[in-house]
């Protein structure tokens, strides 16, 4: 296969994980190579996402390495395909990286969760909540990308409401509800959007009240997908430089101890919408 000139996050992770099976088999890449019938440079480029690998290489691979994971395997080969002709493809040369490397992520994953303190969570977002949140970045953006990061967004929420629709559960602190985004009309409007949604069987929202005791994990603030088997779970955050995707097994046992934290401080779904509700007529 072709070399590629840039890996998406997905290809990035495959080529990752193949390294992992190596690493944990003890061997070095030019001795994965001879054990495969190539150079050590094609395993380089395989591992960096850059070189394309088949569903069928993926199993050899692993039975060269001694991987004896099955249904991690067969999760990989799952991934051992050419890149998803999906939606976001639209938008490539248009937007940053990440916003379509976010997309697919969510378009493979088997769950989400999102916990948010400040803002509602961008799958629950308005058109307008959403517009008014890309208007307040300084610099300011073009109108034109502007458009088009709302247009991307409000794509990405047919995860929830067509399609393949996966489990999604929100943690949503009570600030992220009460600072209002734009107009009074519009933040009244996104609450109740996030009624609306949370009445779907496979959505469940939690609100995390002002008056929760002993209450310090505000720096948790995530995206979390799951994959197809733990091992290919990723959390995504966003920093001052950018958004940056996480797969280490530690640092994915720290956000799901995280999650589980923030779920236990929460108010259950019924008390949540009465939560909201109530927000909503007080605007």
């Amino acid at each position: 296969m072709p070399r590629r000139q840039q890996a998406s996050a997905r290809q990035q992770r495959l080529g990752a994980e193949l390294r992992k099976l190596r690493e944990a088999a003890g061997l070095k890449g030019r001795e994965a190579a001879a054990l495969l019938g190539t150079d050590s440079a094609q395993v380089s480029q395989i591992e960096a996402g850059l070189a394309g690998v088949s569903k069928v290489r993926i199993r050899r691979i692993a039975a060269q390495y001694a991987c004896t994971d099955q249904e991690l395997v067969d999760a990989l080969a799952a991934m051992a395909v050419g890149r998803t002709q999906g939606w976001w493809e639209e938008y490539r040369g248009l937007l940053p990286t990440s916003f379509l490397d976010l997309s697919e992520l969510e378009h493979h994953a088997a769950y989400r969760w999102d916990v948010e303190f400040l803002y509602v969570p961008g799958l629950l977002q308005t058109e307008e909540y959403a517009r008014a949140l890309f208007s307040s970045r300084v610099p300011e953006l073009p109108e034109e990308e502007l458009e088009l990061r709302v247009q991307h967004r409000m794509q990405r929420r047919s995860i929830l409401g067509k399609g393949r629709l996966i489990p999604y559960d929100a943690l949503v602190h009570e600030a992220a509800l009460r600072i209002m985004v734009g107009s009074r009309a519009a933040s009244r409007a996104q609450l109740v959007r996030v009624l609306q949604l949370s009445e779907a069987d496979h959505v469940t929202v939690r609100v995390i009240p002002f008056d929760r005791e002993h209450f310090t994990d505000v720096g948790a603030a995530m995206v979390y997908a799951g994959g197809a088997v733990p091992k290919l779970d990723t959390v995504v955050r966003d920093g001052p430089h950018g958004t940056v995707f996480i797969d280490s097994e530690a640092q994915l046992g720290v956000f799901r101890t995280h999650f589980r934290r923030l779920q236990a401080v929460s108010l259950d779904p019924e008390r949540s919408r009465d939560f909201i509700h109530r927000l909503s007529k007080e605007l």
